[in-house]
């Protein structure tokens, strides 16, 4: 179903009445919350799922909770946002956990990490495993709940002025990567650089940095990195499923009438899906339009995964050993990993291979 027809069938009744039941809607109290994302609103498929959100708390609940969406940098920063939900600034904010592993490396947990779980294995963990348990727990240190609340899929791996041939083109080269992925990219020798989306183009145009990486052929259509390094790499091994969340202040979920909270979690569920399945529909054209203008598909050379690989496997030993909210999440998305890569194995990539070799 379309989005804007499964909205307009929400306000008309079929969410409020069916399922919630009109009567007791019609007795809630007007709330009025404000979300901050991280993302600019150039980015639709991203900064859109917030979008998703306010529109159907707002169908479902008649107009009585109403959601303000609010673009990076418009409020806060687009690091900013988790401060400005602890400190009850505002009620909610969209972002990418890993943003915030400066704080605690268990953020990233909640997003991605090298060499972590594809989409539908992080999904899974949260809602059926105990990841959103596990992050819950976590994030209560800091005053909010979660939602998982999008995923983009597996990533590309970036854009490189200069091709790679192994991983000693690594050494020394300024790369601009979000959240986790640096501290692997750091130990295989190259430098990153933590750079909101917005800023990224004139960093890439002014030589600032030598290569960069956002999401996926959608995205950097858009932003236009083609222009100037015409090297694309897949795949982002530090981003096989980079899930998003709403982060919401505990004291205002737990203010929200039941009903509304209801609705939040469903319309967070309906962005989670929303988002995937956008990009999924999207990147295929977006790919085309890019190798129409030269853009140059590239494998990362097998050393530079394997050196990444063996890089991230020790660090995150060592991360076990000194941070007790690490190794508490870390050790059982391990577990849950290696169940899932056992299944995956047969039926999934056995389907997938054989279809992608075919010719349709």
């Amino acid at each position: 179903m379309q989005r804007r027809k499964f909205l307009s069938k929400a306000g008309a009744g079929i969410a409020t009445g069916a399922l919630l039941g009109a009567p007791a809607i019609a007795d809630e109290k007007q709330v009025r919350w404000r979300l901050a994302s991280s993302f600019p609103k150039s980015l639709d498929t991203l900064f859109g799922a917030s979008e998703v959100i306010s529109k159907y708390v707002s169908a479902a609940s008649g107009g009585k909770f109403q959601i303000s969406v609010h673009p990076a940098g418009e409020i806060t920063p687009p690091f900013g946002v988790v401060d400005a939900v602890q400190q009850s600034a505002i009620e909610c904010a969209h972002t990418a956990a890993y943003y915030f592993f400066g704080k605690d490396e268990t953020f990233a947990l909640g997003c991605a990490i090298p060499f972590g779980l594809n989409s539908r294995q992080t999904t899974a963990w949260m809602y059926h495993g105990n990841g959103l348990k596990l992050m819950r727990e976590f994030y209560r240190q800091y005053g909010f709940i979660s939602f998982p609340a999008g995923n983009t899929g597996a990533q590309m791996g970036g854009w490189f002025r200069k091709e790679l041939k192994s991983v000693d083109d690594m050494k020394g080269l300024k790369m601009r990567i979000g959240g986790f992925g640096g501290r692997i990219i750091e130990k295989i020798g190259a430098v990153p650089q933590n750079i909101p989306a917005g800023d990224i183009y004139p960093a890439l145009e002014k030589g600032t940095i030598d290569a960069a990486e956002w999401v996926g052929p959608y995205d950097d259509l858009r932003l236009g990195f083609y222009k100037i390094a015409q090297n694309y790499y897949y795949p982002a091994f530090w981003e096989g499923g980079a899930q998003l969340d709403l982060y919401v202040n505990l004291k205002a979920w737990e203010a929200l009438p039941p009903e509304y909270q209801a609705m939040l979690e469903a319309a967070c569920g309906y962005a989670h899906v929303d988002m995937q399945a956008n990009y999924d529909v999207k990147n295929p054209q977006a790919l085309k339009e890019l190798y129409a203008n030269g853009t140059k598909l590239h494998a990362l050379p097998k050393d530079i995964m394997n050196a990444a690989f063996k890089a991230a496997m020790g660090y995150y030993e060592e991360l076990s050993s000194k941070n007790a909210n690490w190794k508490k999440v870390y050790e059982d998305l391990n577990t849950f990993r290696r169940d899932q890569n056992l299944w995956f194995r047969f039926a999934e990539a056995g389907f997938d291979d054989f279809m992608q070799a075919q010719k349709l």
